[in-house]
């Protein structure tokens, strides 16, 4: 028996989407305040890069400052909420759609000398 099957995620997932929905503009405010804060946060939407173990501590940081503010946060500083990052990410995300790698940018990790070469002939 699946105790977390498909449907109990979906579920946690649209509840704490309108949560963080509902709290848009203060967890919005706060965000933007930090700076630098945002970049970091937005970092594996806009890059696919995961965050190293000193960003992962620094949204934490923030995270829980931001907590005294904005209760809806605490859910990050228990243990494995992590995991709702995406949906805050989701949430806070300003823009109308989501960037996509351009072609001519290099994919993570290489550098660009080893970008394949066009050839227009």
């Amino acid at each position: 028996m699946d105790l977390f099957g498909p449907k109990f995620k979906t579920l946690v997932k649209t509840y704490f989407t309108r949560l963080f929905l509902k709290n848009k503009d203060f967890l919005l405010r706060e965000a933007i305040a930090y700076k630098g804060f945002m970049q970091i946060l937005m970092k594996h939407r806009n890059t696919g890069e995961k965050w190293t173990k000193e960003e992962k501590k620094l949204i934490k940081q923030h995270l829980k400052t931001m907590a005294l503010v904005v209760p809806a946060i605490i859910v990050f500083l228990a243990p494995g909420g992590s995991i709702f990052l995406p949906i805050l990410v989701d949430v806070l995300d300003r823009r109308k759609e989501i960037r996509k790698p351009d072609a001519f940018t290099p994919a993570p990790g290489k550098r660009p000398d080893q970008t394949p070469s066009v050839i227009i002939s």
